[in-house]
């Protein structure tokens, strides 16, 4: 069971002489003595997909513990029904222990919410939201006709200002002096982060969002625009700064599952080798 666990049923075969089937049964056995009934008492979720399968886009939802970076639930669908299916579940005394669940921006989410997770509030995860600023300006990027090629111009662009080291800065100076647009541009998601950084209630920062959504309007059109459909769940984020970030650890391992399994044609044992490694 460790040994699976730690690399394959696929290596464990072969190196014991077994059939796949002999591995694997024996994997499911000692999961099923271990596995959890419940989540407990989990006060913070975060949520997010990741594809069954390399380059096609049937997705399954990840549903995780943040204060303790756990797997907790591995779902076959990405449908906002048949995911409150499931979650429904957990006992009405789990699911009202929720207090905050971290997501992307997907449509789906607020009802489901509500539904499953009665007192708990909805925080747009910071690293979601940024992305989506960070694509506006690497759009903007890709339409300057630049006179002088930057290597790493991108990266430069990207990165927090604050991150950067002498050589960086001067670098991204060159970039920005090749067009005011780009320049403004570069500003104003340096401002967006700063609020991130100094905010500390949801009230204020909802006025200074609102404030640079007014200054960015011409620039940001498409971030813009999202932003200000998600305002109030955006600004949920200044109530205890939870985030969604422990995700792209789990997710990774999660990756690399797979990899070692050479891929997952059944859910079932696709969820038990997920959760196994969390158990």
């Amino acid at each position: 069971y460790e040994r699976v666990i730690a690399s394959s049923v696929e290596q464990v075969k072969r190196e014991e002489d077994l059939s796949w089937h002999q591995v694997n049964g024996i994997h499911q056995q000692v999961y099923e003595r271990k596995k959890k009934v419940n989540w407990g008492q989990v006060k913070r979720l975060g949520f997010d997909e990741i594809a069954k399968h390399k380059g096609h886009k049937k997705f399954v939802t990840v549903v995780s513990d943040l204060e303790k970076g756990e797997l907790i639930e591995v779902i076959d669908s990405h449908q906002q029904e048949e995911i409150a299916e499931v979650l429904l579940q957990q006992p009405l005394e789990v699911r009202e222990a929720v207090e905050e669940v971290s997501v992307d921006m997907w449509e789906g989410f607020p009802k489901l919410i509500e539904k499953v997770f009665p007192n708990a509030q909805i925080v747009v995860d910071r690293f979601h939201v940024m992305k989506a600023v960070n694509d506006n300006l690497n759009k903007i990027r890709k339409q300057v006709k630049f006179k002088i090629k930057i290597k790493g111009a991108k990266w430069l662009l990207l990165k927090n200002q604050k991150d950067l080291k002498e050589e960086g800065l001067e670098k991204l100076e060159a970039v920005l002096k090749q067009s005011k647009r780009l320049r403004k541009a570069y500003q104003l998601k340096e401002d967006f982060r700063e609020i991130y950084e100094t905010t500390q209630d949801p009230e204020s920062g909802k006025n200074k969002f609102k404030e640079w959504l007014c200054k960015a309007q011409s620039i940001y059109g498409d971030a813009v625009k999202t932003i200000r459909n998600h305002l109030n769940t955006i600004c949920n984020y200044f109530l205890s700064r939870t985030t969604n970030g422990v995700m792209e650890g789990i997710n990774n391992r999660l990756k690399l599952i797979k990899r070692q399994a050479y891929g997952f044609i059944n859910f079932e044992n696709m969820r038990m080798r997920f959760l196994s490694c969390f158990t």
